[in-house]
Parts: C-alpha cells; structure tokens; sequence
C-alpha cells in the first residue's frame, strides 16, 4: 500500500465516521465522550489525520451501532 492509499483510506473511515455520526445525530464531542475517548484524537480520525487502532475503531463501531464494515472502505 502507498503513502497515498493510506491517506486515502483514512480519509474515507473518517468520512464514514462523520456521515454515519451525523445520521445519529451526535456532536462529536458526543461520539468522543461516549467512546471515551479525547475530542482531539477523534477530530483527527474524523478528518483522516492520523491512524486509528482496531479497539478504538471497535469502541466506536459499539457506540455507532454499526459494524466495522460499516466504516472500513475494504
């Protein structure tokens, strides 16, 4: 995988993290404290800024309600 898909692939989890967020209707602030997590490092993910770990991406899948695959663009 390239630098480029890489960032591709962020963008796109954090793309689907928001539209998904937005559907529930939660700030992400909301989302953030519900899966304990910092505001910042949630923003980032959100934005396709930084890596996200497999356990965050499971404790925001439980408090999205959705599946993994819900999120990962593969």
């Amino acid at each position: 995988m390239t630098d480029s898909d890489d960032i591709k692939t962020r963008q796109k989890i954090g793309q689907n993290l928001k539209e998904i967020r937005e559907k529930r209707n939660l700030t992400q602030f909301e989302l953030a404290e519900q899966a304990k997590i910092n505001i910042t490092h949630y923003a980032k993910i959100e934005r396709g800024e930084t890596n996200t770990r497999i356990p965050t991406l499971r404790v925001l899948c439980s408090v999205l309600k959705v599946k993994s695959s819900d999120i990962l663009p593969f």
